[in-house]
């Protein structure tokens, strides 16, 4: 069994959280910790919390009882200080992107840069923006686009460097790849891995993509019966016995996704060999 995290590396620390919408409790006495560095991504079947539990984390709603520690800071209870540090520190890419139509991708992604540094320069503006974008994986050209004028990928892109403008340690992907061909899906699965490592972010990531939980996530954590049934690699997690842990992941679209990822390993490995030889 592994050992329990040190506080100081735990991205984020959940304790007894409940949320309840009326007579409807979502969550009951949640627990969950993610640790500095690591991709975990968050399944579970329909109704049971998932945004709802990163919207949490986010301060976006208030839960009726439980601790949330973000990076150390009280994410409750704190000051309205801790509050904006957690802000400062945080990076959100929601499913519909949340793009502001009516600017471009270049002034979209300056809106949190003028909300953090107002007194910044236009053209630093523009220039750090530019970076960002480039750093998202979009040609230079996009800058100057309306969300209107992209793809469906380039706007998740587009998304992602506004996520990245303040260059938060903490990055949270709502479906990140939904609606993506899977192309495109593996290209920006691969986009998150590539800026996790170089970065050093820690990635909270939402998902019911199979083929994105066995190519970048570190652990798994799965929601069921109103709490976090089980936090693991997913080797381990497809040996969870639990109904929807089952028929998740051990159905058609699992296999298929497990020999995917199968191939992909060999295929690195191959790689590798090749160049260590020559």
């Amino acid at each position: 069994m592994n050992a329990a995290p040190e506080h100081d590396d735990l991205a984020i620390c959940i304790r007894g959280l409940r949320n309840q919408f009326g007579s409807q409790v979502v969550h009951e006495d949640l627990d969950l910790d993610v640790r500095r560095g690591e991709i975990v991504g968050v399944v579970g079947g329909s109704g049971t919390g998932k945004s709802v539990l990163m919207r949490t984390i986010l301060g976006l709603r208030r839960p009726q009882a439980g601790a949330i520690e973000v990076l150390g800071r009280d994410a409750i209870g704190g000051s309205r200080r801790e509050r904006r540090e957690i802000e400062r520190s945080t990076g959100v890419l929601f499913q519909d992107g949340a793009l502001f139509s009516s600017l471009t991708v270049s002034e979209n992604v300056q809106v949190p840069l003028k909300e953090q540094h107002g007194d910044l320069p236009a053209r630093l503006l523009c220039e750090l923006a530019l970076l960002k974008i480039k750093l998202a994986g979009l040609p230079a050209n996009a800058a100057d686009k309306l969300p209107g004028e992209l793809s469906g990928g380039m706007r998740k892109r587009a998304g992602l460097a506004r996520a990245l403008a303040l260059d938060p340690p903490l990055l949270f992907l709502d479906e990140p790849t939904a609606g993506l061909d899977p192309i495109g899906a593996a290209a920006f699965d691969r986009l998150i891995r590539t800026l996790q490592e170089a970065l050093g972010l820690t990635v909270f990531l939402i998902t019911h993509d199979l083929d994105t939980l066995y190519a970048i996530c570190d652990r798994i954590a799965v929601l069921a019966d109103r709490r976090v049934l089980t936090v693991a690699p997913v080797a381990e997690v497809e040996r969870f016995d639990h109904p929807w842990v089952r028929d998740y992941f051990h159905g058609p679209r699992a296999r298929a996704a497990q020999d995917a990822h199968a191939r992909n390993l060999r295929a690195d490995n191959t790689r590798f060999t090749t160049t260590t030889e020559g």
